[in-house]
């Protein structure tokens, strides 16, 4: 670590039974309103005060706390533009009847008002606009009013993958934005200390070295798992009888899944998945579509299936798919009750590692185009270099 860096903690406000995924309320509520406070002491306690705080933009008290001690803030939004920006004009949802909405009966119906978002199925937008998440949708609502109260606005895109929402919400900010994407440890690719096993595991990347070229589908959907014990026994065995090599990074218990999933599979607790993913010999990534997944994934020019579970996942697949056309659905619909079935995902998976079909050729090229624009994103002159250069020289 650089010597001019350093690290420094506050207590933990979080309590153990609370930091699960099934108490994202009780878990959000900590996080903003039990953290304020300790920040501002250990400010205090600085040996030198601080010029610049860059916050999380969930952090909102953030911004509050650098505006009282007049210390400029940088809001660092880590999802994507195209959400930032369904929740910034949601007014635009209730006005046009679109909120609440029985998303049964009108799921199908097209949104096509929002800045710098393409038409979109209202069953594609973010789970949290359905009307049972009411809680956490009120506090998506409080931290985008706060980011406007900041001085910088970071977006952990790149300007190329989402031009459209972040011109719309360049051009209705006051502040400056910046995009400093794609924010993914891509500098360690080449890094080889990391091929070791873990934990008596095996090694992932000797077994991928011994598969073809492009054969073998990645398959991770996210830290916390929320899928049914059902729904996973339908993924093993469709994988298992789809015939297509696969490596499943999958956490908690992997013995009965080994088991369902035969020989073509390999199942690890976990892997460097930019690592994985820019193997030679991976040719697809099926994921949640979480965004820190999506960067990585365009980045290492894969195509995707796309399996969202809830929140920004939702329209990070309707990116996929529709806009920058690198991939497909699992589930046409994006209910996560709706069961697929072991004998369509079986059919699914062939036809996306098909390499002799010319529809996937085309999209492994469309996938590899986008890959290549991206690296140019991050190289001398590429739109994230010019904008972490004019931020770092905007705060100096």
């Amino acid at each position: 670590m650089p010597e001019k860096i350093r690290l420094v903690s506050i207590p933990n406000v979080i309590p153990s039974e609370r930091d699960r995924p099934g108490n994202m309320k009780e878990f959000m509520e900590a996080v903003m309103t039990k953290m304020e406070r300790p920040f501002e002491l250990l400010l205090d306690q600085l040996e030198l005060p601080a010029t610049m705080i860059i916050a999380d933009s969930f952090l909102y008290w953030a911004v509050s706390v650098g505006n009282r001690r007049n210390i400029p803030v940088a809001s660092f939004w880590t999802m994507s533009a195209m959400i930032f920006s369904v929740f910034q004009h949601f007014d635009l949802l209730v006005q046009n009847g679109h909120y609440p909405v029985d998303l049964l009966e009108r799921g199908e119906e097209r949104v096509d008002y929002i800045p710098g978002v393409s038409s979109t199925r209202l069953m594609d937008f973010p789970s949290l606009i359905s009307g049972n998440e009411s809680y956490i949708l009120q506090q998506f609502h409080r931290i985008i009013s706060w980011v406007h109260k900041a001085q910088y606005l970071l977006f952990t895109s790149i300007y190329e993958l989402e031009p459209y929402a972040i011109d719309a919400l360049r051009a209705k900010f006051q502040i400056p934005i910046y995009t400093v994407g794609p924010a993914i440890p891509w500098f360690k690719i080449e890094d080889n200390s990391s091929l070791s096993p873990r934990h008596n595991e095996i090694n992932y990347i000797e077994w991928l070295n011994s598969q073809p070229n492009s054969s073998v589908l990645y398959v991770s959907l996210g830290s916390n798992l929320s899928i049914s014990g059902t729904q996973i026994d339908e993924i093993a065995a469709g994988l298992c009888h789809s015939g297509v090599r696969f490596l499943w990074a999958v956490r908690g218990e992997t013995g009965k899944l080994k088991e369902a999933c035969g020989k073509m599979g390999l199942l690890v607790p976990w892997c460097d998945q930019l690592k994985v993913l820019s193997h030679p010999c991976t040719g697809g990534f099926w994921t949640h579509c979480g965004w820190n997944s999506i960067k990585e994934g365009v980045f290492a020019g894969a195509p995707f299936l796309t399996f969202p579970l809830g929140v920004d996942q939702i329209i990070n697949s309707k990116l996929i798919e529709e806009d920058l056309k690198i991939g497909w659905r699992v589930r046409k619909e994006t209910r996560v009750e709706n069961l697929v079935t072991r004998d369509a995902m079986k059919r699914l998976v062939r036809k996306f590692m098909d390499t002799e079909s010319i529809e996937v050729k085309e999209m492994r090229k469309r996938a590899k185009e986008l890959g290549e624009m991206c690296q140019n994103a991050i190289s001398e002159d590429g739109s994230s270099e010019i904008d972490i250069k004019s931020f770092i020289r905007d705060i100096s």
